[in-house]
């Protein structure tokens, strides 16, 4: 592979001739948890595994804890978590990797992790943990899991993987550019969790009528299961999993979480949804969507549900979201849906009720979006930060 002028060829990929790269146990000590089965206290000193290296920074509350001797044991032969080290677990979820803080109170290593320690105090503790998260050492992960029942990695080929090693300035330079990214992303995920509680307390104020929308005064009242909705034979409109495809003129719902499962040709399963769309109810799974476009069924067990005159679908779409299906260890539910009775505003408040729920919904859907485009920007910069494609110093 021809390498352009100004980079050179290493076992961690293409990178700048100015830049080092070799095993991590080169720049980096690794040290494995003590295999000592600790007793655990409801009060004492926390242990981190795999379950708390899953953020950015090592979890600790409702952690497991252990007595003072145990913890004298963990933490010997330099095992003590200090700030500026990193611990990556190695079974199970591997890979994943957090960063001991100054505000971390003393804790030990539980089991199935590893301890890495910078050699030098100029190293960038955000460098590495971001190198860890990339293709640098996801593609080596890969590798070794190659015909492995089992995933997990051991110490020595920890120490062994390949990376990157700009000078400490370019390292602290990079992994602030993508420091500003994450920041980016924590306000995103705080503002769509707050946009979430939102609409929770809308729905829980206006499906119940708690809270009227100005000019609506009428009575509610009760209607049962059969004078709201009508029940559509979906097998009618049912494709077998083999013939979904990757584009076509349809979607394809069906009872799963995701809006759109595959796409069909197939005009003769064709489903001519209604104006006001239908609702769609998972026997085996529980799951309300509301959809309002011609559509194909796919997987058994997908029900359509159309609003009788005088109802809204979408209204009754948010009630049954919000009040849930009451599981049970057989998997048919329709029958207790068709038992639940609604308490309803006459029709013309029912759709301005669902008009303000299916305006945050789409505040929702437009915040996720975003989030998921700055998530894809991350990787990007990351590709090209990490490798030295666009250098920063």
């Amino acid at each position: 592979m021809d390498v352009k002028p100004g980079y050179k060829q290493t076992e961690a990929g293409v990178i700048p001739e100015e830049w080092d790269a070799g095993g991590l146990d080169r720049f980096w000590s690794v040290t494995d948890c003590k295999h000592v089965t600790a007793e655990f206290v409801p009060h004492g000193f926390p242990l981190a595994s795999i379950k708390e290296v899953q953020s950015r920074f090592v979890e600790l509350a409702n952690v497991k804890q252990t007595t003072h001797h145990f913890y004298s044991l963990l933490i010997e032969g330099g095992r003590k978590p200090c700030p500026g080290d990193l611990i990556i677990s190695r079974n199970a979820t591997v890979g994943e990797i957090a960063q001991v803080a100054e505000w971390h109170p003393p804790f030990a290593m539980g089991q199935d992790v590893c301890l890495l320690r910078k050699k030098s105090p100029d190293y960038s503790t955000e460098f590495l943990q971001a190198i860890f998260q990339s293709p640098v050492i996801a593609n080596q992960l890969t590798d070794l899991m190659v015909g492995s029942t089992f995933k997990r990695v051991n110490v020595e080929q920890i120490r062994n993987f390949s990376v990157p090693m700009p000078s400490p300035p370019e390292q602290r330079a990079i992994a602030g550019a993508l420091s500003d990214v994450d920041a980016l992303l924590g306000a995103l995920n705080q503002f769509i969790a707050k946009k979430r509680d939102l609409k929770q307390a809308a729905m829980q104020q206006l499906l119940t009528g708690q809270t009227r929308l100005p000019g609506f005064h009428g009575e509610w009242e009760v209607a049962s299961f059969g004078s709201v909705f009508s029940k559509v034979n979906a097998k009618e409109y049912q494709l077998q999993t083999l013939e979904y495809q990757v584009t076509g003129n349809f979607p394809i719902i069906d009872q799963g979480q995701q809006p759109v499962v595959g796409f069909s040709d197939r005009e003769d399963k064709r489903f001519h949804c209604p104006k006001d769309g239908v609702v769609i109810f998972g026997d085996h799974t529980c799951i309300v969507k509301f959809v309002d476009f011609d559509f194909v069924v796919g997987a058994d067990g997908t029900q359509i549900l159309a609003a009788k005159p005088g109802h809204c679908a979408r209204f009754h779409a948010f009630q049954l979201q919000h009040r849930g299906i009451p599981t049970t260890g057989y998997n048919r539910h329709f029958k207790f849906l068709k038992e639940r009775s609604f308490v309803s505003p006459p029709l013309s408040e029912q759709t301005a009720i669902a008009e303000v729920l299916s305006d945050l919904d789409a505040e929702l859907a437009g915040l996720e979006q975003r989030r998921a485009k700055t998530r894809a920007l991350k990787q990007g910069m990351m590709q090209e930060l990490l490798t030295g494609r666009i250098r920063l110093v």
